[in-house]
């Protein structure tokens, strides 16, 4: 008997949208359409609300959205190739993912704060982390790989949907810091001294997965989100497969349509489509900044290769599902757009080229470097001030490891003291 391995939608939507329909027709609603604005032929089409802000991408703007595509590409190929030629522990690819998140990084503005799950290097590259830091956690080197405060990017977050929490409460102290601002501001106004220009408003994007969107702490998170109007982007990427769990498991209606029961709006965006991400999440963040509550964003995409360097995909679901997947490719079809409405030429492509081959061997070459800290940089880092505990436990691992050095002292000496007059002589 032939083994029947779960499959989740070839056509893009199909299956969804008649699930919702049949659950709208209780409700009396009509279903929501996902919205696209690029297709896979590489045309531009048109949406009433998202096409006006699509058309402030100008060509430049179009094109950097393509480099960042590629770079993190290049740059997921180098690092999968790192973690099997041993240099990294384990590696979390991105490949299929790229215009989920290079168009939303790309909306988002400096003052925004963003909490990722583990897969969003592409986000990371829009927020400027260096990509070789980045690598530093996963080659056990490091618990986080770079400083947050520096980008307004956070650490990564390996246990599932939790930064979904924290993102909230940020959000939530966001808007408390607003109200503050603006009530000093009226004090100042009223005594008439001008302390200067007041801090933009801000907003958060919390990322998650299809997998996490079982978790309760999503759930959690949601009901604060919305009873406290904070101002937080949910951006579901929504990759089909939670390791090895399709997405219709999941869900019987699309994620994005989850929003109407915590009452704040709900968009389903082709996560593929760079330009459309970028519309839908400018729109989001601005509709957040502006005090209306939260947004979740479902990016409907693809995870082409492996869940981690760990997993086989092989082992539940077939290779036809990929290959449909991969003609939805998105640097593809941008790519497409670019060359049929001469925005772009081939000097530009072939130096996308050699800057991502350029970017893969600086990755390469840092993280060869990459020294593995004292141990002792464990019990320093435990706690901000001096811990009676922390130091007792310090002794003893010094107490320790000394028992192994006097055991081998005698024999480095001998060695040590035979180099030096190998080296008199």
């Amino acid at each position: 008997m032939g083994t029947h391995l779960p499959a989740t939608e070839f056509d893009g939507t199909a299956v969804d949208d008649q699930r919702e329909a049949d659950a709208e027709a209780v409700m009396g609603e009509p279903p929501a359409q996902m919205v696209q604005l690029l297709g896979p032929d590489g045309k531009l089409g048109f949406d009433p609300v998202f096409t006006g802000y699509a058309e402030k991408l100008t060509a430049e703007k179009l094109r950097g959205l393509y480099a960042d595509m590629a770079a993190i590409r290049r740059f997921d190929v180098e690092a999968t190739a790192l973690q099997r030629q041993g240099q990294l522990a384990l590696w979390v690819p991105l490949t299929g993912q790229e215009a989920a998140q290079i168009g939303s990084g790309r909306a988002s503005q400096p003052q925004d704060y963003i909490f990722p799950t583990y897969r969003e290097h592409g986000v990371a590259w829009t927020r400027n982390v260096d990509l070789a830091e980045l690598l530093r956690q996963f080659r056990g080197v490091s618990n986080g790989g770079w400083n947050p405060k520096d980008t307004n990017f956070h650490l990564y977050t390996l246990v599932l949907a939790a930064q979904t929490l924290h993102a909230v409460g940020y959000a939530m102290g966001i808007q408390r810091d607003q109200k503050l601002a603006a009530s000093s501001a009226a004090v100042v106004r009223s005594d008439g001294q001008d302390n200067g220009a007041a801090a933009p408003d801000a907003a958060v994007i919390a990322y998650f997965g299809d997998g996490a969107s079982s978790e309760g702490d999503v759930h959690e998170s949601m009901v604060f989100a919305s009873s406290y109007n904070a101002p937080v982007v949910f951006f579901c990427q929504n990759n089909h497969w939670a390791i090895s769990v399709p997405t219709n498991v999941q869900t019987r209606v699309p994620l994005s349509n989850r929003a109407k029961g915590y009452g704040f709006p709900g968009i389903r965006v082709d996560g593929n489509d760079v330009i459309a991400v970028h519309a839908v999440t400018e729109w989001a963040l601005e509709h957040a900044r502006q005090g209306k509550g939260p947004v979740l964003i479902e990016a409907f995409t693809y995870r082409v290769g492996a869940h981690t360097t760990a997993d086989d995909p092989t082992k539940y679901r077939e290779s036809e599902e990929e290959d449909a997947w991969r003609a939805k490719d998105p640097l593809k079809r941008l790519e497409k757009y670019l060359r049929a409405e001469g925005l772009a030429d081939e000097a530009f492509f072939a130096k996308v080229k050699a800057d991502g081959d350029e970017l893969a061997a600086y990755v390469r070459r840092t993280t060869h470097d990459l020294e593995t800290p004292d141990i002792r940089s464990a019990f320093a880092n435990t706690y901000v001030e001096a811990h009676p505990l922390v130091a007792e436990e310090l002794a003893w691992f010094e107490e320790y490891s000394a028992g192994f050095a006097t055991e081998e002292e005698p024999a480095r000496q001998a060695v040590t003291a035979q180099a030096s007059q190998e080296a008199g002589h």
